[in-house]
């Protein structure tokens, strides 16, 4: 582990934490036979196919003079929080959820005893489209639907400004701690444990084969959804350089041939005429476009077999001709190769009539990443030149942690979120396509909750390990990493680490919480509400304000926060028996 930073800890709040960077063994894992890996790829889709199928059946730095005004804004927004409180008539002001959505409802993991199951195993991820979904949501009065959150895809959708790492070849792996949030009793029984996994910047000038896959059907009419994909394409078309290529499928019912643009440089005229002419009409066959853009994609990783390559898809993820599920779709179009492989990104639009499930899964398994858009500003930012630089320069390729706990010393453990990215402890020692591919500079963020099995006296504490593994995507080499889970009573912290450490145990708490709720009504509302209540109250306080009130992030999740309180009952108790 790196030495501890001497800065005195803040003395706003002692927190319990240790860090460590990356001084980690490398070690070369086995490579899997291909016939192997295969089988298990294919035997891990079918399943998944099966259970859609399943589910499909049972549901169709301020000046100081600005920084004083923040707070005291910050202040005036909590007085006024406190007085709406006093009223449920908040929640009749929000609007139905959007209709036509399709979203998939993972169970979310339950505590662990440790002496029964000591380890958890799962993908690491870099999306954050559920939080810009929510986030969008909100910002039209819409209720967001439960089924919609998935809390690590919140918890990633902020910059918590951790350390890089000392090494070009290796992640930098920190561990923390903390007295659990929802302590409200005063209690200090539970404790929450963050891991993060921060990839390092690297220079790499490899050429970019990309291949835009438009959806042109008459559902991109709604809104502004093709403004949305023709800003994105061009923002991506004038990042590219000469030395990259790029090709373009438009798709309906079937491909729209007059608007195809084959494998050719990014100033070419003809890419520049075919995002101009997207125009939404007729069905959506997702198949169609993704068939011939895979066969263009697969036809460029020939011809330059040096470059990255990837297939870009945006649409509102609404198929509806031949193929309409993830994984026959996947099957279909799927690359097999393990060394450069065709890497599908998923960039979805449209608030009602959106298939969020469909989009997720084709970039989970298909080697990529997903993103959700709500407006052109919003396109052009996530793929301005440096953003989409940054994004196309894979770090690692199937990516996965194991956190193996102490049972002397954790009683029960629960990790918060990565339901759709847990998988067995088995699958830990296999390169599977849909572990995540990581870009540079890119982190990972993980939460558990934990019970401790004794007291903590003041001295260290070795909580348990984590373990990293990963595929090199320069030459398919397999590479390790080992974490030692250290903690104690003292940090080393300044007061932007702290506030930003309790901002993301609480979205993670939050968004959690709220994903129970297979609806808006029931016995747990309430207590949902009780805890979201807690949450906003913690960081309505002015500490946090001075600290965090010029992140529109801070803000943002603010206003997420309560909105979501508002569409849950209060917790009323009248102090009469039943």
């Amino acid at each position: 582990s790196a030495d501890r930073d001497p800065t005195p800890a803040a003395e706003t709040r002692q927190p319990q934490r240790s860090e460590s960077t990356v001084a980690s063994a490398e070690q070369e894992a086995e490579e899997q036979a291909a016939d192997y890996a295969a089988a298990e790829q294919q035997q891990a889709m079918a399943a998944q196919e099966a259970d859609y199928a399943e589910q499909q059946s049972a549901e169709q730095s301020w000046p100081a003079e600005e920084q004083e005004q923040a707070v005291a804004a910050m202040e005036a927004m909590a007085e006024e929080e406190a007085s709406d409180e006093q009223s449920s008539s908040s929640s009749s002001q929000q609007r139905t959820p959007p209709r036509d959505t399709t979203f998939r409802d993972y169970e979310r993991t339950e505590l662990v005893r440790t002496e029964e199951d000591d380890t958890a195993t799962f993908s690491l991820d870099v999306d954050r489209t559920s939080y810009r979904l929510a986030l969008n949501w909100a910002q039209e009065g819409l209720v967001i639907d439960p089924d919609s959150v998935r809390a690590e895809e919140w918890i990633n959708a902020f910059d918590y400004r951790y350390e890089r790492p000392s090494s070009e070849r290796f992640f930098a792996i920190t561990s923390d701690w903390m007295i659990h949030p929802f302590n409200t009793d005063g209690s200090e029984d539970r404790f929450m444990v963050r891991l993060a996994f921060q990839a390092p910047e690297l220079e790499d000038d490899r050429p970019l084969n990309v291949t835009l896959v438009l959806d042109a059907s008459g559902s991109m009419n709604d809104g502004n959804r093709v403004a949305i994909a023709r800003a994105a394409a061009e923002s991506i078309r004038r990042g590219l350089r000469e030395q990259d290529r790029i090709a373009v499928v438009q798709f309906t019912d079937d491909v729209v041939w007059e608007h195809v643009v084959e494998p050719t440089r990014p100033s070419d005229r003809d890419v520049r005429r075919s995002i101009e002419r997207l125009e939404p009409r007729n069905a959506t066959n997702v198949q169609a476009g993704l068939d011939l853009g895979v066969e263009f994609a697969d036809e460029m990783r020939r011809n330059r077999p040096d470059a990255y390559n990837y297939v870009i898809l945006m649409s509102d993820g609404v198929a509806n001709v031949d193929a309409t599920d993830p994984f026959a779709i996947l099957n279909r179009v799927g690359d097999r190769a393990d060394r450069n492989p065709l890497r599908l990104i998923t960039v979805g639009v449209g608030i009602e009539n959106y298939n969020d499930y469909l989009l997720e899964q084709l970039a989970q398994h298909g080697n990529g990443w997903y993103r959700y858009l709500s407006t052109p500003a919003e396109a052009q930012a996530v793929f301005s030149r440096e953003n989409w630089l940054a994004l196309s320069r894979p770090f690692a390729d199937a990516t996965r942690a194991q956190v193996v706990w102490d049972p002397n010393v954790v009683s029960e453990w629960r990790m918060i979120g990565y339901e759709n990215r847990a998988t067995s402890d088995a699958s830990f020692d296999q390169d599977r396509r849909e572990f995540a591919e990581i870009p540079v500079g890119a982190a990972t963020t993980v939460f558990f909750e934990i019970g401790l099995a004794e007291r903590l006296r003041g001295e260290s504490l070795l909580l348990g390990s984590v373990e990293l593994r990963w595929l090199n995507p320069l030459d398919g080499e397999a590479r390790s990493q080992l974490h030692e889970v250290l903690v104690n009573d003292g940090g080393s912290w300044t007061d932007d680490q702290l506030a930003l450490f309790d901002l993301g145990a609480l979205v993670a708490l939050s968004s959690d919480r709220y994903s129970r709720l297979s609806d808006l009504v029931g016995p747990d509302a309430a207590l949902v509400r009780r805890e979201l209540d807690t949450a906003a109250e913690t960081l309505g306080r002015r500490w946090y304000a001075e600290q965090l009130s010029g992140l529109d992030a801070y803000r943002d999740f603010r206003f997420l926060l309560d909105h979501l309180r508002s569409a849950l009952p209060l917790d009323s108790r009248s102090g009469y028996s039943r």
